[in-house]
């Protein structure tokens, strides 16, 4: 299949790599940002461009991986060519593409995607969703040339997905941080803590979160608890984010008694 990306970005990248190296062609690479939109067309040996007005008409399918603001506007000037269109987004609705683009869709990899680290892209969630059932079975059939594990997903279900993966990935990445900035304060590797990361990780790859819970909430060791919030009296934001997950633990751990 002729391909083309409009996008330079993480998803961008991941998505014309994978769709390169299953056999597909890469037309062009789009980006506001001629640099960025050369550099990802040379890896996928495509063309270049920072213009709309430049696109190739010769394509099957336009792939929208931008930021969610940009989908619609972007789709607005694909739409005279009426082709096929699909956008990576987990949070915007497919029938805000397919108003203006009939023969539209998703492909909505599920999966945290940075340039400098390479993912086995047969094994990222694909979750595809088509303006009608032909779509629908095309773009499932084009998303199992690159993954193994391509799920039908509409977007209701897409937009809850995306709320989860942004409380299962985001927020303990931030929390990561949080920690190694109060290791960094006392002159603390973050090496020291990463086997605990991994392990955590592990765990609920074979068991459900409230069932390997740990901790002093997990607990109700208050008097942990009151020690960790005095620590954190000279900072109020993560004095308040401590309270409320530790909150949220108790809970849980109450009613699975």
């Amino acid at each position: 299949m002729r391909i083309t990306i409009l996008g330079s970005g993480n998803v961008a990248t991941h998505l014309a790599a994978a769709f390169k190296n299953a056999g597909h062609r890469i037309v062009q690479v789009y980006s506001r940002d001629i640099q960025n939109a050369a550099l990802l067309a040379y890896h996928v040996k495509a063309e270049a461009i920072d213009g709309l007005q430049d696109i190739n008409p010769e394509t099957d399918l336009f792939v929208i991986a931008v930021k969610d603001d940009a989908i619609i506007s972007i789709a607005r000037s694909l739409a005279q060519y009426k082709k096929l269109t699909v956008h990576t987004s987990g949070a915007t609705d497919l029938m805000r593409l397919s108003s203006i683009i009939p023969n539209s869709g998703v492909i909505y990899p599920l999966q945290t995607l940075s340039k400098n680290k390479e993912v086995d892209f047969l094994n990222v969630p694909l979750c595809i969703e088509g303006a009608d059932a032909q779509i629908t079975r095309e773009l499932e059939q084009l998303a199992q040339t690159i993954s193994n594990k391509v799920y039908r997903i509409d977007s209701a279900q897409r937009k809850t997905l995306h709320l989860a993966a942004v409380f299962a990935c985001n927020f303990p990445n931030y929390l990561y941080d949080v920690a190694r900035a109060l290791l960094a304060k006392q002159h603390i590797d973050f090496e020291l803590i990463r086997p605990l990361i991994l392990e955590t990780a592990q765990k609920v790859q074979d068991s459900l979160p409230d069932d390997v819970q740990t901790g002093p909430a997990a607990r109700n060791d208050q008097t942990t608890m009151d020690l960790h919030l005095q620590m954190l009296q000279d900072k109020p934001g993560l004095k308040m984010i401590y309270e409320l997950l530790s909150q949220g633990i108790i809970k849980n751990a109450k009613a699975g008694r």
